[in-house]
Order: C-alpha cells, then sequence, then structure tokens
C-alpha cells in the first residue's frame, strides 16, 4: 500500500474515532438532561402528595349521627400520626382513633434518591458543558460518573420496588371500609356506617411509574458512560495500533518489495535448474550429443 494512501486511512480513523467520542458526549450530556427531568417528576408526585378521605356515621339517635368525618394524611404516611374524632353512638361522647401504619421509611427512601439524583445530573451536566477538560483530566471523571451510574441505576431500582409494596400498604390503610372497622359505632348493626370519599391516588402511582423509568434511564446510559472509561478509550487506541502495525508487516513484507525480482519467493533465478531434479535430467541431455560428435 502507498504512504500516501496509509497516512489517509489512518487519518480517517481518527476522524471517526474523534466523531465518536463527540457523539458519546452529547449522548452523556442529553442522558443527563432526561435523568434530571424524570427525577423531578419522581420526587415531586411523590414527596408533594396530600389527599383525604370521608367517612359517614349514622347512628340510631339521629342527634348523636356525624355524617361528614374527614381524615387527611400526607407524605411522609406515618399514618399512625393521622388522629380524627368518630361518635360512639352513646350518646355524646366521642372516641378519638388513629390510622394504622407507618410507610415513611420506603417513601423517604424514594424521594431521597431522587433529590440526589437530580443534584447530581444537575452537577454533571454542568460539568460536560464548562469544565470538560478538568473532566477528562486524569480519565478520573468518566471513571466516577460510571461508578455513580451503576450505583444510582441500583438504587432506583430498590428504592422504587420497596415504594411500590408501600404505596400498596397505604391504599390498604386508608381504604374507607378499613378505617370503619375501627370505630365502635360501626361494630352495632343499628348503625350505618359508609364511606363518602376515597382518597385519590393516582399521583402516587404515577410516582411508581417515573421511579421505574429513571432506572431504566440510568441503567441505559451505564453503557455510554462506561465508553468515556479508560477501559474502553484503550481497546479504542490499541485498534488504530494494531492497524498501523498490520499494515506496515504486510508492506515489507514479500509482495511489495520486487517479489518479482532477484530477491523474490516466486523468481529466484536458477531454482529448477540447478536444485530440483529436472535441472539434472536437463544437463544428462546435454551430455548426450557431445559424446556422439566425440565417437565420430
Amino acid at each position: 500500500m502507498p504512504v500516501g494512501g496509509r497516512v489517509e486511512g489512518q487519518q480517517m480513523t481518527r476522524r471517526s474515532y474523534t466523531a465518536e467520542r463527540k457523539l458519546l458526549m452529547a449522548s452523556d450530556e442529553h442522558g443527563h438532561d432526561n435523568n434530571e427531568l424524570f427525577a423531578i417528576f419522581a420526587f415531586a408526585t411523590c414527596g408533594g402528595y396530600s389527599g383525604g378521605l370521608r367517612l359517614s356515621v349514622d347512628c340510631a339517635n339521629k342527634s348523636e349521627s356525624d355524617l361528614s368525618i374527614d381524615i387527611a394524611f400526607a407524605y411522609p404516611f406515618r399514618l399512625h400520626q393521622v388522629n380524627f374524632d368518630a361518635p360512639t353512638c352513646e350518646g355524646k361522647r366521642r372516641e378519638k382513633l388513629s390510622l394504622i401504619g407507618d410507610f415513611s421509611s420506603s417513601a423517604e427512601f424514594f424521594v431521597t434518591i431522587a433529590v440526589f439524583a437530580f443534584l447530581y445530573s444537575l452537577a454533571a451536566t454542568v460539568v460536560y458543558i464548562f469544565f470538560q477538560n478538568k473532566y477528562r483530566e486524569n480519565n478520573r471523571g468518566p471513571l466516577i460518573d460510571f461508578i455513580v451510574t451503576v450505583v444510582f441505576s441500583f438504587l432506583w431500582l430498590v428504592s422504587s420496588s420497596a415504594w411500590a409494596k408501600g404505596l400498596s400498604d397505604v391504599k390498604i390503610a386508608t381504604d374507607p371500609d378499613e378505617v370503619l372497622l375501627l370505630m365502635s359505632a360501626c361494630k352495632q348493626q343499628s348503625n350505618k356506617c359508609l364511606p363518602v370519599r376515597s382518597p385519590v391516588m393516582s399521583s402516587l402511582n404515577t410516582s411508581v411509574v417515573f421511579g421505574f423509568l429513571n432506572f431504566i434511564l440510568w441503567a441505559g446510559n451505564i453503557w455510554f458512560v462506561f465508553k468515556e472509561t479508560g477501559w474502553h478509550s484503550s481497546g479504542q487506541r490499541h485498534a488504530p495500533d494494531t492497524m498501523e502495525k498490520q499494515s506496515s508487516s504486510y508492506n515489507q513484507g514479500g509482495y511489495n518489495q520486487d517479489s518479482y525480482g532477484p530477491a523474490g519467493g516466486y523468481n529466484q533465478p536458477g531454482s529448477y535448474g540447478q536444485v530440483g531434479e529436472y535441472g539434472q535430467s536437463q544437463s544428462y541431455g546435454q551430455s548426450g550429443p557431445t559424446s556422439f560428435a566425440n565417437q565420430i
């Protein structure tokens, strides 16, 4: 291969490698932007929730009835601290009750992961844009980014799964039919206890969906971040060097050093006449006419 063609091939390889790195950088920035957005949706739909339910207790003595018992609860869902008063249908006496359960651990864990994921994505985006040289210095930035991405992917999976179970328990604990069972007046058949309004859980369901979407996004970014690390970059550097070595060894071989000349393997003069058996028979053919001429 001519030297000019080899240099041009190396330049094309370097250009393609540079273009790939720029594409990866753009993918990383875009990926972190999506992570920020979905993290905001996750902790906003969960951490900003507040809801309630309404119950009705119609006593046999109508004057003792309470047809509008409102029970409000909110994040972080420490339901055992949510108190409400209910009639006993035994005179004017009322009882003080509370909901059952404490689901703050799974909810707070989920929101904490979402907040820290948002902050890290924001910081990573700033570093990508304004401190690109510092980020690639000693290959420390890509390695840290890769490790953090793997950790956040795992934490998103764990926190989303835990919050999905916690939300299921919250729905059971705030079910109006379950809350009515806590009231002593509802245990008497002469009294009528009915749910008036159930809590709306659509935003909490959305938070679980965004949690698993965040897991998918962070897990998908692992490959792109890995390609920025030294582990992948070293493999990319070895590829052009190997191509150059193969090209140089090919050019130094028998095909490009006048292989058809005196040093070539195919055209070494005298190879058939001096060494082979056919060359010896040819010398036998030359001795025949000489001896015949001498006899004459």
